[in-house]
């Protein structure tokens, strides 16, 4: 005697797996090319700009009825294949128990480093439950968002967080993390296992909550050398990315040309390729994996005619192999001409249709 058949996906989830997003993650034939951008809402956009002037940054994420709205809209402004989560990869910190902030103009800023291995007793744990104001911006967004659009989660990859929890905000050559990562190698690899296991959890919370994909972003990995990413980061990294295997996993790093193959073996579904790295020796390095980008976000400057130029030479980097995710190398500037995103999404699928 056989049970009863399967409850049918609802309608939302088929739809959803069968968005040309997905489907790229997953290295499958799709439609036309899927396209979405990092930093997708930003101060490219009059509408952000205008809540921003009226809320600061944190409370922005931390109120998870206006990250759902930020996401939502920039979805509806621009019309991308997919949509992400607006947050930010700090939020952790607070979590991991010291003080952030954002300073205009000059970015994040963090009370307390850890400059030593002393400094880790001012850390604790991370209770994933203590950003569950993310995962109901998460369920706010996804109620909202298109039946067909997915939504993208991220979180800071271990050694982008570790980085700023030694400098204190933002760093040129990475001086005292390099000195702190050479010194202590125990308490380097103590300080990355706790932002793992805590990273871990967050981005778990996030797919529970409802996020169809995951993003890690190791913005900073490409101030490492191969033979310091695989001693010190490349473990950590594999154990966050190991630990969320329901959803497409993405991971991002900028200037990571000399690091592609152990990007790749730190077990994502998708390697993001940065706007340095050329598309075609990224594809032949990574073999059949999935990738992700890689337009210089400066192009959108431009005019048409070569902002099109500049697509088309992404798209023959390509080279028609399915598991392409079109996307910038890096995140959408600020003084970029919003016009300029909705027609570099309309070109790339217009190149690719059919």
């Amino acid at each position: 005697m056989t049970g009863p058949d399967p409850s049918p996906s609802p309608p939302g989830q088929d739809l959803l797996a069968q968005s040309p997003f997905l489907k790229a993650c997953r290295g499958q034939k799709v439609p036309f090319t899927p396209v979405w951008l990092m930093r997708q809402a930003g101060r490219y956009q009059e509408w952000y700009r205008g809540l921003r002037a009226r809320h600061y940054f944190l409370d922005l994420c931390k109120n998870p009825q206006l990250a759902a709205e930020v996401t939502v809209r920039a979805v509806q402004d621009i019309r991308p294949d997919a949509a992400i989560l607006f947050s930010d990869i700090l939020l952790i910190v607070e979590a991991l128990g010291l003080r952030l902030t954002f300073n205009q103009g000059e970015g994040p800023a963090i009370s307390g480093p850890v400059r030593d291995a002393l400094g880790l007793c001012a850390l604790r744990e991370v209770d994933p439950d203590e950003l569950g104001f993310v995962y109901e911006a998460i369920r706010l967004a996804r109620r909202e968002l298109p039946a067909d659009i997915p939504l993208i989660g991220f979180a800071g990859a271990p050694f982008t967080v570790a980085s700023y929890l030694i400098e204190g905000g933002t760093s040129r050559n990475f001086e005292r993390t390099k000195a702190f990562m050479f010194r202590h190698p125990q308490a380097w690899h103590e300080l990355m296992g706790r932002i793992a296991r805590g990273t871990a959890g967050y981005l778990r919370g996030q797919v529970q909550a409802g996020v169809q994909a995951v993003q890690l972003f190791d913005s900073w990995a490409g101030a490492l050398g191969l033979e310091d990413y695989r001693e010190f980061v490349l473990p950590h990294s594999q154990r966050v990315l190991q630990a969320i295997p329901e959803v497409p996993r993405i991971h991002f790093g900028r200037g990571t040309c000399g690091l592609l193959e152990a990007f790749d073996e730190a077990g994502a579904d998708v390697v993001g390729v940065d706007f340095l790295t050329s598309l075609a020796e990224a594809r032949q390095r990574l073999g059949s994996r999935p990738v992700q980008g890689n337009l210089d976000p400066s192009v959108l400057m431009a005019d048409r005619d070569y902002i099109r130029q500049r697509v088309g030479r992404v798209l023959d980097a390509n080279a028609g192999r399915p598991g392409h995710i079109f996307n910038l190398g890096h995140g959408v500037l600020p003084g970029t001409p919003v016009e300029n995103v909705r027609f570099l999404i309309e070109t790339v699928h217009e190149m690719t249709a059919g």
